[in-house]
């Protein structure tokens, strides 16, 4: 991959933090810099490219078995690895929060994932559901090939209202209650995968398929990921 390349397509994973889905659902999201190169402004749920480090993290649980086969559909199974490890950290970085069990490092962390390491805790993407994957149109300044996870917040380590280890990338971290969340500042691909995650809110199991919004040079298409049969195009 040509990491020199801006614009060049990078894999890279989002979480969707669901919390009280049952009673009153909120999701975790954060606005991004005004002068960010990607999506300036926006609010949105953490997330962020794949680091060549995550593909060799281990995990003291695995993702659930369906998530990780549907993964494997459109990517290696180093692949999936490496965006479930991804996503972790970057919910780590950016918001503090942690998915992990305790457990001790086999050797040394990679340099990203020392301070995860040094809290005592195995990254477990055991708590992790692959619900959508979606593909930035040509064009834009920044192109991710974004894989989303939805996590429930029980599965989260710690304080759920405890951003104080966050990173500065995103501000105004909070959990937004979810009928209200499109009243934010969101991009388009928010907007479709948050009326993904109404429509799941109280299905506790991970989804039989998953929705794909593929953009590239000629077409821009929903799919689903289990047999790849479109579901609807925009031109």
């Amino acid at each position: 991959m040509n990491t020199s390349d801006k614009s060049a397509l990078r894999d890279a994973a989002t979480v969707i933090a669901l919390r009280d889905r049952h009673s009153d659902p909120h999701v975790l999201m954060g606005q991004r810099g005004a002068t960010a190169a990607f999506m300036p402004s926006k609010f949105v749920f953490p997330g962020g490219a794949v680091d060549p480090a995550d593909a060799d993290v281990p995990f003291s649980r695995p993702l659930p078995a369906l998530c990780a086969e549907r993964l494997t559909e459109d990517a290696p199974g180093a692949l999936s690895n490496a965006l479930a490890a991804a996503a972790i950290r970057e919910l780590w970085e950016e918001t503090g929060l942690m998915l992990g069990d305790p457990g001790e490092w086999p050797g040394t962390a990679p340099a990203d994932w020392a301070q995860f390491a040094a809290r005592g805790l195995l990254p477990s993407a055991h708590g992790l559901q692959f619900v959508f994957r979606a593909i930035t149109p040509p064009g834009r300044p920044r192109r991710f090939d974004a894989r989303f996870f939805l996590v429930d917040a029980g599965a989260i380590q710690g304080d759920l209202d405890d951003f104080s280890a966050a990173c500065e990338e995103l501000s105004h971290l909070q959990w937004v209650p979810l009928a209200r969340a499109r009243e934010f500042d969101l991009p388009f691909i928010t907007e479709v995968v948050l009326a993904e995650i109404a429509a799941r809110v109280h299905d506790p199991e991970p989804p039989a398929s998953v929705p794909f919004f593929r953009n590239d040079d000629e077409e821009s298409l929903f799919l689903r990921l289990q047999g790849h049969s479109p579901l609807a195009a925009r031109p």
